[in-house]
């Protein structure tokens, strides 16, 4: 199956490219998908669903051999609404409430000219690594620039018509719905783009849909008093104290109200398709007025399918004005670009996921090697090759061909690795000797085959590991419990240890007979199975008698070796201890 034989699959990607498609060709004009976020935090992995969804649709339509544009609009001219807990910030922030982003510093320690830029910064790398292309569009850059004016006039002059319109949504006394206003299952409704706190533009002397910062203090605690239609001489106070009349069509320091905003730009860029989160789509909501608000400007609304919540297994809902909250290159450090691509192109939009960054992780990598597994057989399906292709490869406009993205070499499973980087502290050497013992079929001379898999699990075990999950190996035995153990325990320790004096494989030899993952794997289960008069080898089911003593004795090797009841997989844990050790903390001395 090649890179555009599943373009025609039933899966979301498809019917959403579709549907693109045809309602693009329904108004006359190109595809266009666009994705808006606002800089006002860390840019984190619910914000991340904005820019997946349409780039996923949009690669698809470029592997179909049609041209698509993605924009990102950064709306980096919002105002700066509260000061959020991160690192770099103090109270000292509070000063700039009110101003635009890219007008607020950067938190201390950071280059980045200004606010909004550092934040954009961190999500550009993240974008650039899981193979999204897409053209950036500064909103402060379009308003300052006067790219708008003839917008801002026009909507000032239509303000009666989109008051009548808001008029029929307003369900808040500022203007905004009850799901924009608070905290939606989606993410934090300051944190996407066109903040929920936005006001209207209504007020005590009349409706205004444009907003001005104050040529004082910066800030837009403003409130427009009047206008006139042919001059557009537009006069407004501040809170301040400064009151000013500003010619509108020479002024490039205001922007619209987010309601009336968020149409212009279809309008102007002529958007087509563009998803929004719950926040954006419930009755009232921004998506909903944006129906009635775009056509004024000679537009309609695109096809905007909701996108539901992302989370992060073990925390709760994330809020970039909260802080603390993992962003994409944060979920990168530990996440290879595809595998983080998989788990957006999985699930519908409007299904909710966890991103795992726990003691789950490990999991979703098994996922992803068992899709690899069965991609790379005979009786793959066309969706699981399609989940896949869409993941580990981006169709490269530059050079019209599918760009496969970075993938390890040679994939050891993730727990694995972690396992034995937690063991080994990360020491490169003993990594290597225990990974090459692991697989003696197939000599591992060096680690870079196991990049970058090995330096997101070492990352990880140093960053998010479960204190719980983590291995600390004795460094002396454990002389009470060595002392206080039972007969049958003593007799198990010394046939791991000694062997049974029947060679394997009906039988166990010594321990350091066959010192690979193989034959250690033969000798700690076999033990349980000797005791009982098996064979080392056979196969027993439904032995209960049998699976508890095997339990009991692997708890009993975890306490002396680990002093827990669980750890990594014994075998590895014994290969990665070493012979000598074992033999030092396990042997019984008379």
């Amino acid at each position: 199956m090649t890179a555009r034989d599943y373009c025609t699959l039933d899966d979301w990607v498809s019917r959403l490219a579709d549907e693109a498609v045809a309602f693009a060709e329904r108004n006359e004009t190109p595809v266009k998908v666009a994705s808006g976020i606002s800089p006002s935090g860390p840019i984190h992995l619910g914000n991340l669903r904005e820019v997946m969804v349409p780039h996923l649709v949009a690669d698809e339509l470029r592997r179909r051999g049609l041209q698509v544009e993605h924009i990102i609009s950064w709306d980096d001219f919002d105002r700066f609404r509260k000061v959020p807990k991160v690192n770099g910030v103090d109270s000292s922030w509070e000063e700039h409430i009110g101003k635009p982003l890219t007008r607020v510093p950067a938190p201390h320690g950071s280059d980045a000219e200004n606010w909004a830029e550092h934040f954009k910064r961190e999500l550009q790398g993240a974008l650039d690594d899981l193979g999204v292309q897409y053209r950036g569009i500064s909103q402060t850059q379009m308003y300052t620039s006067g790219a708008y004016v003839d917008r801002v006039l026009h909507a000032m002059a239509q303000r009666g018509r989109i008051d009548a319109i808001l008029e029929r949504y307003r369900t808040l006394d500022r203007g905004e719905s009850v799901a924009e206003a608070q905290n939606s299952d989606d993410t934090d409704a300051e944190s996407v783009s066109g903040a929920a706190e936005d006001a209207d533009g209504s007020g005590d002397s009349g409706y205004y849909p444009y907003k001005p910062y104050c040529s004082v203090c910066g800030t837009d605690f403003t409130t427009v008093t009047g206008y006139d239609d042919e001059s557009t001489d537009l006069t407004y106070t501040c809170r301040c104290g400064h009151t000013e009349t500003v010619v509108l069509r020479e002024h490039t320091n205001g922007k619209l109200v987010w309601k009336v905003d968020w149409p212009m730009r279809w309008a102007f860029e002529k958007v087509t398709f563009e998803p929004s989160g719950v926040d954006h789509q419930s009755p009232g909501s921004s998506f909903a007025v944006g129906k009635d608000v775009a056509p004024l400007f000679g537009w309609k609304r695109p096809l905007g399918p909701m996108y539901a919540f992302v989370g992060i297994r073990g925390m709760a809902k994330m809020s970039s004005s909260k802080g603390g909250v993992p962003t994409a290159a944060i979920a990168l450090r530990y996440l290879e670009p595809p595998l983080l691509r998989w788990l957006y192109g999985r699930k519908k939009p409007n299904q909710s996921f966890d991103v795992a960054l726990d003691g789950e992780l490990p999991r979703t990598y098994d996922e992803w090697d068992a899709l690899v597994r069965k991609t790379g057989g005979d009786k793959a399906q066309p969706g699981d090759i399609a989940a896949h292709a869409r993941a580990a490869s981006v169709w490269d406009t530059a050079s019209s061909q599918v760009r496969e993205l970075p993938l390890t070499p040679r994939p050891m499973p993730y727990k694995t690795l972690a396992s034995i980087v937690d063991i080994t502290t990360g020491d490169d050497e003993q990594t290597l000797r225990i990974l090459a013992a692991l697989e003696p079929d197939q000599p591992l001379t060096a680690l870079d085959p196991l990049r970058p898999r090995l330096d997101r699990a070492t990352a990880w075990v140093a960053e998010q590991m479960p204190e719980a999950d983590r291995t600390v190996v004795r460094t002396r035995p454990d002389a009470e419990l060595l002392a206080s153990l039972t007969d049958e325990q003593r007799a198990g320790l010394r046939l791991l240890l000694e062997g049974s004096g029947t060679p394997a494989p009906e039988g166990l030899g010594r321990l350091e007979d066959d010192w690979t993952l193989a034959g250690i794997t033969h000798q700690v289960y076999g033990v349980a199975k000797v005791q009982r008069g098996l064979g080392a080898d056979q196969i027993v089911k439904g032995d209960k008698e049998l699976a508890a003593a095997q339990r009991a004795f692997f708890v009993l090797l975890y306490q002396l070796l680990v002093g827990s009841d669980t750890g990594p997989r014994l075998p590895t844990l014994l290969l990665a201890i070493g012979a000598d050790r074992v033999r030092e903390l396990l042997e019984v001395r008379q």
